[in-house]
């Protein structure tokens, strides 16, 4: 089992799939996650193929679970060539750094340089990597935490790393360079109609067509970006549900293409999860750990 102090930070994380889209990873290309519901909840599984490697994520969902978990999971990392395993690393350790890992990256493409106010939906670790990422790529300098619950001891974990941090209000996106949706809900967190023009909206919390963290009119508002158009369009209940007129860019073309900071319209950017960012962060470790 490779050890969790090997895993590349976010903001490296962010870097190393930047690297991987730039040098021709085709996010369309990918398996699509595979979805077995158990009595329990569900069991997923991740494979992907790239740069001489190969791997597969199986991660579970337990709705009702109270001591352990809701999500659990472990990746084995194979060599690409003849498929050996060569490596476990623990799934939800990898899933905590590379998905605000590329949150990150999508930011640092379509906010405003000077973006410094944060507002984070969620209290827990996807929450917190989201406020730990998004601080690398951007000055961010205050931060509001709409939450169920703990948003008092997250205030204060936001105050010890040096922010102004306070608990906030739904309406808080009003004001918002950043917006950042790390929670489990399945109706949309607050009116898209309060999002100004130049904020970014970053969503993450469901790769369920049936969920959403987002309303149809912030969709219908903003120009829209996702990780794939294929695994969006299966998975993306933010998206599906009200329905998208225009084809999104996928990340690949936003980090190859011109940056976005200035059309005029929020930019949304709606993350399911996919097995290449799994992989990539997966061989970073594996190989900083042989050195």
């Amino acid at each position: 089992m490779i050890n969790v102090e090997a895993l590349p930070t976010e903001a490296e994380a962010a870097d190393l799939l930047e690297r991987a889209l730039r040098s021709g990873l085709d996010p369309e290309s990918g398996p699509a996650r595979s979805v077995a519901d158990v009595p329990a909840g569900q069991i997923l599984l991740m494979p992907a193929a790239v740069h001489g490697y190969a791997g597969v994520k199986i991660a579970t969902v337990a709705p009702g679970n109270r001591d352990l978990p809701r999500i659990q999971g472990v990746y084995l990392l194979l060599d690409g060539r003849t498929l050996a395993p060569i490596a476990l690393l623990d799934g939800v350790a990898l899933t905590a750094i590379r998905t605000p890992a590329v949150s990150a990256l999508a930011v640092r493409h379509l906010a405003a340089a000077d973006a410094s106010h944060l507002v984070v939906f969620g209290t827990g670790p996807q929450a917190w990597g989201h406020v730990r990422a998004l601080c690398a790529v951007r000055p961010v300098e205050r931060v509001t935490v709409v939450g169920r619950g703990g948003t008092g001891e997250f205030v204060a974990r936001c105050r010890a790393s040096g922010l102004d941090a306070s608990a906030g209000t739904p309406d808080a996106v009003a004001g918002a360079d950043i917006v950042a949706c790390c929670t489990t809900a399945r109706e949309p967190l607050f009116p898209g109609d309060l999002v100004p023009a130049h904020a970014v909206v970053v969503a993450v919390g469901s790769h369920e067509p049936g969920a959403r963290e987002v309303d149809g009119v912030l969709v219908a508002r903003s120009e829209v970006f996702v990780e794939s158009r294929a695994a969006a369009l299966r998975e993306a209940g933010d998206l599906i549900i009200p329905g998208v007129t225009r084809p999104p860019a996928n990340l690949a073309e936003l980090v190859t293409g011109t940056p976005r900071t200035g059309s005029g319209r929020p930019r949304l950017f709606k993350s399911v999860g996919m097995a290449w960012e799994d992989l990539v962060v997966a061989v970073a470790a594996y190989e900083r750990m042989k050195g």
